[in-house]
């Protein structure tokens, strides 16, 4: 019970990486709001943590508008008293094509998600733990922010600055016993990826390239994310936990 009664915090949630963390962090005795922007999805989720005994609350969100970011952790604040563990976890890619195809469109969606999104729930949650002693943050970048994903120029850009944020934050929050660390997964089996790994060529492209013989599961990202949320992690900072069966130390 490594997260016994924190309180924690996960966009995201209502599939995929989101999902089985907030399982784990059930498993761990955390009290777990999940959130992401379908009501119906993640009442069904809900459900399933509830089955698992776990004291867990739904918060439909835009994590893209600044407001229902702050609302989110206000909400969170009002049913369990206080802000753990954040675990930015919400991310989009609309576009899968080279850069310079790209519409500000699509610069705006990503960047308001993945990266301004991001921050916003940083600061409200950051403000939160300062009042009680201190938290920790986990932000979700990717292997594709230390090295450009092919047709994914963007959200490579995006997720190099979800590193850099997390860096910042870690910096700038330390003194208040926050600590900011971002977990990077490879290709993990999820919808959100599922252009790559559901096209045979590709994924046997992406097999061969990993040490580990296989693309990840939502499961290999949960016991990273316990670890930074519980006190374990105390005097770790501005880090990045790569996890990706070895994908990054491959020459491609």
């Amino acid at each position: 019970m490594r997260l016994q009664n924190k309180v924690a915090v996960i966009t995201g949630a209502s599939r995929g990486i989101g999902e089985a963390i907030a399982q784990g962090y059930i498993r761990e005795g955390a009290k777990v709001v999940i959130a992401s922007r379908k009501q119906d999805a993640l009442d069904e989720v809900m459900a399933g943590l509830q089955e698992m005994g776990g004291d867990v609350r739904a918060i439909a969100t835009h994590t893209g508008d600044p407001e229902q970011c702050k609302m989110l952790i206000e909400r969170t604040i009002a049913e369990f008293g206080r802000v753990d563990v954040l675990i930015n976890n919400a991310a989009t890619n609309p576009h899968f094509a080279p850069m310079l195809q790209s519409e500000p469109s699509h610069w705006q969606k990503i960047f308001e998600v993945n990266v301004f999104g991001y921050f916003w729930l940083c600061k409200y949650a950051a403000e939160a733990m300062q009042k009680t002693g201190g938290g920790k943050i986990i932000n979700m970048a990717s292997i594709l922010g230390q090295q450009p994903g092919f047709m994914m120029g963007i959200y490579s850009t995006s997720k190099a600055a979800v590193i850099m944020l997390t860096k910042a934050l870690a910096q700038e929050l330390g003194g208040d016993n926050i600590q900011v660390n971002a977990i990077a997964p490879g290709i993990i089996k999820t919808k959100f990826a599922q252009a790559l790994w559901d096209t045979p060529a590709i994924l046997q492209r992406l097999e061969e390239n990993t040490p580990a013989g296989r693309i990840g599961q939502p499961e290999d990202i949960v016991e990273a994310a316990i670890y930074l949320g519980s006190d374990g992690s105390n005097y770790m900072t501005g880090q990045v936990l790569v996890v990706d069966g070895g994908t990054s130390i491959t020459t491609m």
